[in-house]
């Protein structure tokens, strides 16, 4: 029987596989013992022409561990609106009196507001990936107008949830943001890095009457000067918990090592009530190894007072636990349940590291007490295709891109980053420099930080706080007390990282930030490396920024009036350095703990050295599709030890220019190089590993071959040949499977061969695409001049690459096929098992109906009123206000009121007519809809009734007279509601 695929738990650990990492790499060889001995079988080596990406993977879809169960989904089915709906005016006292009242939202965050013409989109989205290019636009937000954006969301409570604690969280808005709930500002947000938390307990409603969320995103804000996106471009939860709750954020358990070697675990949990009187509780914390045993279990009880944060602390022992480290990332579980009465009401599980951090001003870090060379790169967190819209899938995929280049740690440039990307650095063993946005002690931007490092504290790969990047005030006084106040309120929150700050200037002045952080952070000052330490022998030092090499991939040739640079590392940004220079000057100084390098990948925005018409940076190692240019092969001969790597740049094509001289770079980790052509000797170098071997040779088509040798003996052998012209298409998919979920997506490189079979790299052609059970959500193709479309079912293949994103569908088991065609070459089909994969929890959608809420109705009188009767605009007393659904005893005595209430129907309603829909109306009633009677209810008796709504412009007033039995109330005792 065949053994059903099962999905991999994301959590799973072990030793991680260089080999599964370099297995699709161009170099051959064998591997190098810690002696630097050459020894083992050959690792196998790819087909000479073989396309320049990993080869597709057997692993099955991860499926992210849940930390908080209490949460739902509200990814789905959103309404957009893209541009500014300005508010209307308000004009008289009626209106401006009860527009200033709390629920009475005004335009397009109003709760009736009519947007039944506005687009549905799924969350995350990034509505400035889809904008045209624009010379008159931005040039370092990718000349891509960002603007204004409004979205909106019915939300339906089950009534069960009555007496929950629910929350909303926004996961990232770019950038600014206001956020309403039922008609009430709930939220301002000044960053579009941060997460928003919402409490929306005391304003929710449950059953049939729907809840409203409304957010108006102004990405004209730039907080930054590279591309931001724009809109919800994180995921959005909606949670619901137990009336006693934990806390968001609210666990803090991050292992610590005594003076005595000894480990444990602190953990404290922030807690909460909205009951009525305090609640007793307690708190148990388990720690579950990383083989699924349960090795400690502790409890602590607490008091939770009403409406105010309550705590509980304890710690667990934990004797010689695995260490976390870059090649050994794992993870243990930690399990923390609020208890009640013996039942677990609240539950939080978090995934924990054993390491040790230190920083030494002589000997640079230290991991688990083992020197480590810091080899990073700066980041930005957009991609091909989707813009900052990244799905989850695609964060790891693009960490195992850095996994195979030799990087083992990220500084994310320059704000926080989503916990999705976090939770791959845990388990694939980065190291991470989470920074902060803005430099500001104000309480909204402390609010920020603090923020940050609440979230983010309990993650083994976080191993260092940075407040700022490249701050004009860091070399004065001014500049070091806000430091000073930073760095106080990040150790008030975590004390076992250092706090840094990435300098550019001012570290010789008087007073500066470096004389405020625990390790100072350099960009671009290699030159002052040395003078630096010694002028402070005791201050810690890394580089956390540096090189800023141009590049195009595929491109070997600078043509500046085409905007195109070429890839031999050799036009470095004035203030930068080269690849070689960089990293040469970090590596020879062990008191510089690292390097991060600027970029691991291109992204939109910022295309220095150009202008119009490029909209994408040079900087990158990898292009923004992550396709490696030549500083990716360059950095892994330079980072990776334990494997011999050999490869061979630039290409071998060059018609037209036969005789005249190519230079060839052999980027390598071994002791020497022989290059051949079609078998002749050209020559041999002993390897430099800052400059790397090259020679001029006279291009002539054929076969280059370079053979890498370590102690006389060959261990790498690496080849580029001539190419036939493209004859057809080939996809080469990122994994054979998916997962039938709705949100599994995986990158698919698409390339064109020879009638060899040989990847063709200079093939720059247009395709098309099409796919099914599935959906292509973005395409790219590493140019940074091209201004094609970013979504659609086209791209050209760029120096012989291009990059389709699908996402599977989410109808259970089957296949997902992408198609490729190009005009004379064949066509290529890809065909990936979907499998059958449940759904993570999510908020099923709801139709917003025009719900008719907010009366007035009138004194009770003892003869029959007249439906015209009018209150007058300035009287805000002599009416009561009172909502559907609850009936309020009459005002003095008499058997008559009047209910009125105004309303403006949605479009359908006003092109075509409704129904509007009275459920429970109590007491004999008329109904009359702009002065004319609609329908009557004879019997005194609660009855639901269904009254034909006219079509008609504008604004409409409906008036129901009610007569009472004279021994129950009449009035509304359930919604009512317009339907189109």
């Amino acid at each position: 029987m065949d053994r059903k695929p099962e999905m991999t738990d994301a959590h799973e650990t072990g030793r991680l596989n260089r080999r599964h990492f370099l297995g699709s790499g161009t170099a051959i060889g064998v591997a190098l013992a810690a002696d630097g001995v050459a020894q083992g079988a050959p690792v196998r080596a790819p087909a000479i022409g073989a396309l320049p990406m990993p080869a597709t993977r057997d692993d099955l879809p991860l499926r992210a561990p849940v930390e908080d169960p209490s949460r739902l989904l509200l990814d789905r089915r959103w309404r957009f609106h893209l541009g500014d709906i300005p508010m209307p005016e308000i004009r008289g006292h009626g209106w401006s009196y009860n527009s200033a009242k709390a629920g009475q939202a005004q335009g397009a965050a109003a709760m009736q507001y009519d947007d039944s013409d506005w687009p549905e989109v799924d969350l995350p989205h990034d509505w400035a990936s889809t904008m045209p290019f624009e010379e008159s636009a931005n040039v370092s937000q990718g000349y891509r107008r960002r603007g204004f954006g409004w979205y909106r969301r019915a939300l339906r409570l089950d009534p069960v949830d009555r007496g929950r604690y629910l929350e909303l969280q926004f996961g990232g808005i770019a950038t600014n943001a206001t956020i309403w709930f039922n008609g009430s500002i709930v939220a301002h947000n000044w960053s579009g890095y941060n997460s928003v938390y919402v409490d929306i307990t005391d304003l929710a409603r449950f059953g049939d009457d729907l809840n409203s969320i409304v957010v108006r995103v102004d990405a004209q804000t730039m907080e930054g000067w590279w591309y931001e996106g724009a809109g919800l471009y994180r995921h959005v939860w909606l949670a619901k918990r137990d009336a006693t709750y934990i806390a968001t954020d609210g666990i803090h358990a991050d292992p610590r090592r005594a003076a005595d070697g000894s480990w444990s675990v602190p953990v404290t949990a922030t807690l909460g009530n909205i009951g009525k009187i305090p609640a007793e509780a307690s708190i148990e914390v388990s720690l579950i190894d990383p083989d699924g045993r349960t090795i400690a279990t502790q409890t602590a009880a607490a008091r939770l007072p009403s409406l105010q944060p309550g705590s509980a602390t304890l710690t667990i022992p934990v004797p010689a636990p695995r260490l976390w480290s870059i090649d050994t990332p794992t993870l243990y579980t930690l399990r923390t349940r609020l208890m009640r009465g013996g039942k677990a009401v609240d539950e939080r599980t978090l995934r924990i590291g054993f390491r040790t951090l230190r920083f030494d001003a002589a000997t640079g870090f230290h991991l688990n007490d083992r020197p480590l060379k810091i080899k990073g790169t700066c980041n930005h967190q957009d991609h091909a295709g989707v813009g900052v819209a990244v799905p989850d899938a695609l964060w790891d995929w693009r960490l195992r891109r850095l996994k195979d280049l030799g990087c083992n740690a990220i500084r994310f440039a320059h704000s926080a980053i989503a916990t999705e990307l976090l939770d791959a650095c845990d388990r694939l063993g980065f190291l991470v420099m989470s920074e902060n946005r803005n430099f500001n002690t104000s309480p909204d931007y402390m609010d920020q930080l603090e923020w940050l490092v609440r979230r983010d504290r309990n993650r083994p790969s976080v191993f260092m706080w940075s407040v700022f990047n490249e701050e004009p005030m860091q070399g004065t006084p001014a500049g070091y007390e806000m430091v000073r106040r930073m760095s106080v309120a990040v150790k008030g929150l975590d004390d076992s990282r250092p706090v840094t700050a990435a300098m550019n200037s001012g570290m010789f002045a008087p007073v500066n930030v470096s004389q405020a952080v625990d390790v100072v952070g350099f960009n671009y000052q290699r030159d002052q490396y040395d003078r630096f330490h010694a002028a402070n022998p005791t201050l810690p030092l890394t580089s956390s920024e540096d090189t800023s090499s141009f590049m195009t991939r595929g491109a070997w040739e600078t043509d500046r009036a085409a905007n195109v640079m070429a890839s031999y590392d050799e036009e470095p940004a004035d203030w930068g350095s080269t690849h070689r220079e960089g990293w040469k000057s970090v590596a020879e100084r062990p008191f510089v703990a690292g390097t991060f390098v600027w970029t691991g990948f291109d992204y939109h925005g910022e295309p220095t050295p150009f202008e119009w018409p490029s909209a994408g940076s040079y900087f990158g190692i990898m292009d923004l599709c992550g396709f490696p240019k030549m500083a990716f092969y360059l950095h892994r001969a330079q980072w990776i030890d334990d494997v011999p790597l050999l490869d061979l740049m630039p290409h071998w094509n060059w018609p037209g220019r036969e005789g005249q001289a190519v230079k060839v770079m052999a980027l390598t980790n071994v002791e020497s190089v022989r290059l051949m052509l079609d078998g002749r000797p050209i020559g041999e170098q002993k390897v430099d590993r800052y400059t790397m071997p090259s020679w001029q040779v006279p291009y002539a088509p054929g076969r280059l071959e370079a053979i890498g040798y370590h102690g006389g003996r060959e261990v790498a052998r690496s080849v580029v040949e001539t190419t036939g012209a493209a004859v057809a298409l080939r996809i080469t998919p990122d994994r054979r499977a998916m997962a039938a979920d709705g949100e599994d997506v995986q990158p698919y490189t698409i390339d064109a061969v020879d009638a060899r079979g040989r990847h063709v790299p200079t093939a720059n052609l247009d395709v098309t695409f099409a796919v099914s059970g599935g959906a292509i959500i973005g395409l790219g193709n590493g140019d940074p001049v091209s201004h094609e479309a970013e979504q659609g079912n086209r791209r050209r293949l760029f120096n012989g690459l291009a990059q389709v994103i699908v996402r599977a569908g989410s109808g259970g088991a089957g296949t997902v096929k992408l198609s490729a065609s190009a005009a004379g070459l064949r066509p290529a089909t890809s065909n990936v098992r979907r499998l059958a994969t449940p759904a993570r929890s999510f908020v099923a959608p709801a139709r917003m109906t025009l719900t008719v809420q907010d009366w007035r109705q009138s004194p009770a009188a003892t003869a029959k009123p007249s439906p015209d009767i009018v209150l007058a605009d300035n009287d805000m007393n002599s009416w009561l206000y009172v909502r559907a659904g609850e009936i309020q005893p009459p005002q003095g005595s008499g058997r008559w009121t009047v209910l009125r209430a105004k309303l403006t129907p949605h479009r359908g309603t006003r092109e075509r007519g409704g129904t509007i829909v009275l459920k429970d109306l109590v007491g004999r009633s008329e109904i009359w809809i702009d002065g004319k009677r609609a329908a009557t209810k004879p019997d005194f008796a609660a009855t639901t009734l269904r009254v034909a709504f006219p079509p008609g412009p504008g604004e409409r007033i409906v008036t129901l007279l009610l007569e009472s039995d004279g021994t129950v109330a009449p009035g509304l005792g359930g919604l009512v509601f317009v339907e189109d």
